[in-house]
């Protein structure tokens, strides 16, 4: 049986180089909910680790709606730390 952890998502692997950069601070997991959306096609499933302004524009596409945040954790120094999204950040 298929461990629900084990589940495969697009974007970034838990082990991407991104992960481990010294710009990254926040990690994203998501569902694509637009055929317009950059990150992928409608109900893809998809990981990113993410610098301060890529994190703004996820932001602003989840707020559009484009995309559900399911979890969302702070990266320091390649830690992931889960977290839940602050409320200032939740559309």
């Amino acid at each position: 049986m298929l461990d629900i952890t084990a589940r495969e998502l697009k974007g970034h692997n838990i082990l991407a180089v991104e992960r481990f950069q010294d710009k990254t601070c926040h990690m994203i997991e998501f569902v694509v909910r637009s055929d317009s959306s950059p990150y992928g096609d409608r109900d893809d499933e998809v990981r990113l680790f993410l610098a301060e302004p890529d994190f703004a524009a996820a932001l602003d596409s989840h707020k559009r709606q484009e995309i559900k945040i399911k979890k969302y954790a702070h990266i320091i120094e390649g830690h992931i730390l889960f977290d839940q999204l602050n409320r200032a950040y939740r559309g």
